[in-house]
């Protein structure tokens, strides 16, 4: 018997097979890490090429609020005497100005006005021009400028600027108003998302 060791056949195969199971357990990592990287990279891709650029750029130029009370005289039309009706409501008027930052018209079709309040959001939806117009017959004198309407059915044209008022009415008490937690706007146009503003200036309480 030889003292000297010689590996049998068997022996070296199992080896080489070792050492190839090695090289492949190495390919399979630098597979798995490249797959990832390109996944990563498909997904931010896909992010970015998602998010478009805004069509329409806007500012809450002044916001006036005028909390209104109105209580029945107790009779009616004959003179006799009925229970008395009380109700609350607060006027928000706004003025807006929206620009057109695509270059496509766009096409403003709604406003609504939101509050938060300790229930919950409240939302009313602004008034037609022709109402808005009317609010200043209904209420003379009532302290808010009487500027020019924004029409809620208007189109903006590519690189133009429109600016208007309008109103909305909350069916809450003053106190209520006083307690809100948030006020916005939201415009709504056709085939375009809607814009939210939020005033940046102070609200005018008449």
């Amino acid at each position: 018997m030889s003292l000297l060791h010689q590996d049998s056949p068997e022996e070296l195969d199992d080896a080489a097979l070792g050492e190839e199971l090695t090289k492949g357990t190495s390919h399979v990592v630098w597979a798995s890490i490249i797959a990832t990287v390109l996944v990563s990279a498909a997904i931010a891709w896909y992010f970015i090429a998602g998010q478009k650029p805004p069509v329409v750029k806007g500012e809450i130029v002044a916001v006036w609020a005028v909390p209104r009370h109105t209580e029945t005289s107790g009779f009616d039309a004959s003179g006799a005497s009925i229970p008395k009706e009380s109700s609350d409501q607060v006027l928000v008027f706004v003025q807006a100005r929206l620009q057109n930052v695509s270059p496509q018209p766009l096409f403003l079709y709604n406003l609504i006005a939101n509050v938060t309040l300790a229930d919950g959001i409240h939302s009313s939806y602004a008034v037609t021009a022709t109402d808005y117009q009317r609010v200043f017959l209904a209420y003379p004198g009532i302290p808010v400028p009487h500027g020019t309407p924004l029409p809620l059915e208007t189109t903006i044209e590519p690189g133009k600027t429109v600016e208007g008022s309008n109103v909305a009415a909350f069916r809450i008490t003053k106190a209520e108003w006083d307690a809100r937690k948030k006020l916005n706007f939201t415009f709504s146009f056709r085939y375009q998302p809607n814009l939210v503003l939020t005033p940046s200036v102070a609200v005018t309480e008449q």
